[in-house]
């Protein structure tokens, strides 16, 4: 499985995560995925997403502290099958933004280490469509992969490694974030399509995607070297 061959020794936490949200709607048949992790004080943030529209829907989650996510990570329960037209005053300010961007229905699987939750995988379906108890159980392996590859080659019921893992995690998102705003004003692209590129500027030159990133924020790496379409890059 691809998302088990980027599990080695300096896996980047991002990349292993935005390829999670990919498998899940190539495998699963969702609209959409993205992950979502708690800071170190509890707060959810945005880390990886399919597609840009996802990652939009996501940070609004945490500017409206409100939406399946959110609810998931507070009660450490799956939400499956949630039809967004049916939840009246459940998400406010939430359900009206999914609504606006297509989604009918919404999937939310908790990521878990033991008994603790540390974020949660959102499943978007542009149409009513329901999630088999089949896609649900492979939804929720990859889920529990990813919480895995997070702290991978440390030890699981160490508090601190927890919270420092996680930290490294938000603080990379931070970066990337930065690289494709840099990426996108050079290009006059869209964030989606800067990404692409940085991705795949990282994957042809064998680099860790943050690593990449790092540089091109602090001007180590040429902007002009990575902004080639990710489907004309040189290996």
């Amino acid at each position: 499985m691809e998302l088990a061959d980027n599990l080695v020794d300096r896996y980047d936490v991002i990349e292993v995560l935005t390829l999670l949200s990919d498998r899940c709607v190539a495998v699963i048949d969702v609209s959409a995925a993205g992950v979502m992790l708690a800071q170190p004080d509890g707060v959810l943030q945005f880390v990886a997403s399919s597609n840009e529209s996802m990652r939009i829907l996501e940070l609004f989650q945490v500017q409206a502290s409100e939406g399946p996510c959110m609810e998931v990570f507070t009660n450490g329960s799956a939400l499956v099958n949630h039809m967004l037209h049916a939840s009246g005053d459940r998400w406010p300010h939430f359900t009206p933004r999914a609504l606006a961007q297509g989604v009918k229905t919404i999937h939310c699987l908790p990521m878990r280490l033991r008994t603790t939750t540390i974020g949660g995988l959102n499943l978007f379906h542009t149409d009513p469509q329901e999630l088999s108890e089949g896609d649900q159980a492979v939804a929720q392996g990859l889920a529990d992969m990813a919480t895995i590859a997070i702290l991978q080659h440390r030890t699981s019921n160490d508090a601190k490694v927890l919270t420092d893992q996680l930290g490294i995690a938000l603080e990379s998102r931070i970066v990337i974030e930065q690289a494709k705003g840099k990426i996108a004003q050079d290009a006059d692209c869209e964030m989606e399509a800067a990404f692409s590129r940085l991705r795949a500027y990282a994957r042809n030159h064998n680099l860790r995607l943050t690593e990449v990133a790092q540089e091109i924020v602090d001007g180590s790496l040429g902007v002009a070297k990575v902004n080639v379409p990710s489907d004309q890059q040189v290996r």
